[in-house]
């Protein structure tokens, strides 16, 4: 496995291009099931995620072409997917396990052919995230699900049928699954309690272009009236809030000033407001697509976050946090109430010199003046970029191990940053 090698104590100047957002583009991808027509996709980010799930839809029988654009093919690429017809129903193990993303496809096959074969998904070990949500929302359109020998089989044999769906707990994907699902089935669907994040209303955007019936995208009600079919369409996917906040905190942690550019700060308020809380310098341009983050005038401060469903604090965001609190002034408590289990960062950034304390669902980080550069090692994705974070301010040399993780969520990370000063570089195995 490659290895990421960084010598920390260099601060951050320059400019970075945000990519599109992996979370809109995977459920934006599985859409295309839903047609015979193209579906053309822009703006894709260039990850190990997105290559798995086009190889996921090729062996469904979806036509992938991709094309780059600009002179180096780091300027957004395109891609087009045409599924004329379904060749098979079965999403099969060895490739739904390698991302968890993978079970949107049960959603939209179901509601074309009336039958669907899913492996239970695999991915980041970040606690348990069950499919639950998905299957009650499919059966609340009328369909039969039982879970057989590690795949969840789906049938409706006379299609799905509008109904109300009320998650019993906000679920990005199970809304996901559940909208997509509905555009093909006969009648009206109400998803209540419905994930709000921009990327749903992303992927309900191109429905709509598709010829779909949603209404209430972005609010907690969501109002679909089926139709007997999509057609295709051009999208482009919306800027990665995930991968804007990150680049800002490693402009925060390091004392630098980078400019981030093709991304939308409206995107990701919360994050912005904890870093401001924290002493920094963040400029916001809208109309430019612009975000400058700066820390040039004093230390980080201490501060508080709890992880919500959006519009809070983006649980993607929390293992970055932690980082850049271990540096600030004071004391920090950082509280996770999304996923079970995503502190596994916590024992490599106290390897690195970090003061953190854990106390169930809450970490108390207590800022010490120096990181020391160690050898690491990642866990899932999130947890793996808060360690380049961490290494970036630390003193000496930082080794990151099992960097495929970044290589699932993050596009041409080192050299994003080291066009930018920092000394990093890749270890090839």
């Amino acid at each position: 496995m490659d290895r990421i090698k960084i010598i920390g104590g260099s601060p951050l100047h320059g400019r970075i291009r945000i990519g599109g957002a992996k979370n809109a583009a995977l459920p934006l991808m599985t859409a295309t099931l839903l047609t015979d027509e193209t579906l053309t996709l822009s703006n894709l980010p260039h990850l190990q995620d997105i290559a798995t799930l086009l190889h996921l839809l090729q062996q469904h029988g979806t036509e992938v072409s991709l094309q780059n654009n600009g002179d180096d093919g780091h300027e957004g690429r395109s891609v087009s997917l045409r599924t004329p017809r379904i060749v098979s129903t079965t999403a099969p193990y060895d490739l739904v396990r390698k991302m968890r993303a993978s079970v949107l496809v049960l959603g939209p096959l179901l509601a074309r052919e009336g039958h669907a074969r899913v492996s239970l998904p695999g991915g980041c070990a970040i606690g348990p995230r069950p499919v639950n949500l998905h299957i009650e929302g499919l059966e609340a359109l009328g369909a039969r699900i039982e879970i057989d020998n590690g795949y969840i089989v789906a049938e409706a044999p006379n299609g799905l049928k509008g109904g109300e769906v009320h998650f019993p707990q906000v679920s990005v994907g199970a809304t996901e699954n559940i909208l997509m699902a509905a555009c093909l089935a006969d009648g009206t669907t109400v998803i209540r309690n419905a994930a709000r994040e921009p990327e749903i209303s992303d992927l309900g955007a191109c429905l709509i272009a598709m010829g779909a019936r949603i209404e209430g995208l972005g609010s907690e009600t969501i109002t679909v009236t089926g139709v007997s079919r999509l057609h295709g369409a051009a999208h482009a996917i919306l800027p990665d809030r995930i991968e804007t906040g990150t680049y800002a905190m490693a402009a925060a942690i390091t004392g630098g000033d980078i400019l981030l550019t093709h991304t939308d700060p409206g995107l990701l308020t919360a994050t912005l407001d904890a870093m401001r809380s924290a002493g920094c310098e963040i400029a916001e341009n809208a109309q430019e697509r612009t975000i400058r983050v700066r820390r040039q005038n004093g230390p980080l401060q201490g501060t508080d976050v709890m992880t919500q469903v959006y519009p809070g604090y983006p649980t993607d965001m929390q293992a970055q946090f932690m980082a850049l609190m271990s540096i600030a002034e004071g004391a920090s408590m950082i509280t996770e109430s999304i996923f079970e289990n995503r502190f596994m960062h916590v024992p490599e950034l106290a390897r690195m010199g970090a003061n953190i304390t854990v106390h169930g669902a809450s970490a108390l980080v207590r800022g010490v003046g120096s990181l020391t550069g160690a050898p690491v090692m990642a866990t899932d994705l999130r947890a793996s970029v808060s360690l380049v974070l961490a290494g970036l301010a630390a003193e000496g040399e930082t080794i990151v191990n099992r960097v495929y993780h970044l290589d699932r969520g993050y596009e041409r990370l080192e050299e994003k940053l080291a066009a930018c000063g920092a000394r990093i570089s890749r270890l090839p195995d």
